[in-house]
């Protein structure tokens, strides 16, 4: 072989070894989505939201979950609020809530002067006809590096809040793809 041919031949293998490699996506597995962090700190916040609540005080009436919102825009819900709002449900429901499948959104209005939030009258409307004790509500506020979450039980005859929580999500690429609104 002409020294020109081997010398061409091993240049390429040196210069195929250097050329930058295909990124590698790894897939996720079903044991990584049974250990999602996501899954643990929504249910860590409905434990610690309803734990030593008295569920014989609620008597009959079911608890309605509301959509979580935005607490810059409460008309409108990403599909996280939509997601936590079906959690919470799921988990309160393996809490011994007798939580009633009913799609609330989390219409919430700020009163004037105070800051007070109040349950709508939709929402109130709605919790009447369904013979509802409580209403579960919640916003979110998305800040740069995390995403606060405030969860609270309000009670559907005088809007009190009974229980309430507060907890953060870190804004990785899960919760970043669904904190984004569909236009």
């Amino acid at each position: 072989m002409k020294p020109f041919v081997l010398l061409s031949i091993l240049a390429g293998a040196v210069l195929a070894g250097c050329a930058p490699s295909a990124p590698v996506r790894v897939e996720p597995t079903y044991q990584d989505a049974a250990a999602s962090a996501f899954l643990q700190t929504n249910r860590e916040a409905i434990v610690r939201l309803t734990e030593g609540f008295d569920l014989g005080a609620l008597g009959d009436g079911p608890v309605l979950v509301a959509t979580v919102v935005n607490v810059n825009d409460m008309g409108r819900a990403a599909p996280l609020g939509r997601t936590l709002s079906e959690q919470y449900a799921s988990l309160m429901t393996m809490a011994g809530f007798n939580v009633k499948e009913v799609k609330l959104r989390g219409d919430l209005f700020i009163r004037e002067g105070t800051g007070q939030l109040l349950l709508s009258r939709e929402i109130k409307d709605i919790a009447r006809s369904h013979n509802a004790s409580l209403v579960l509500v919640g916003t979110y506020s998305a800040a740069a590096n995390l995403t606060y979450v405030s969860i609270k039980l309000v009670r559907t005859e005088d809007s009190r809040i009974v229980r309430g929580y507060d907890y953060a999500l870190p804004n990785d690429r899960d919760v970043q793809r669904l904190l984004q609104v569909p236009r």
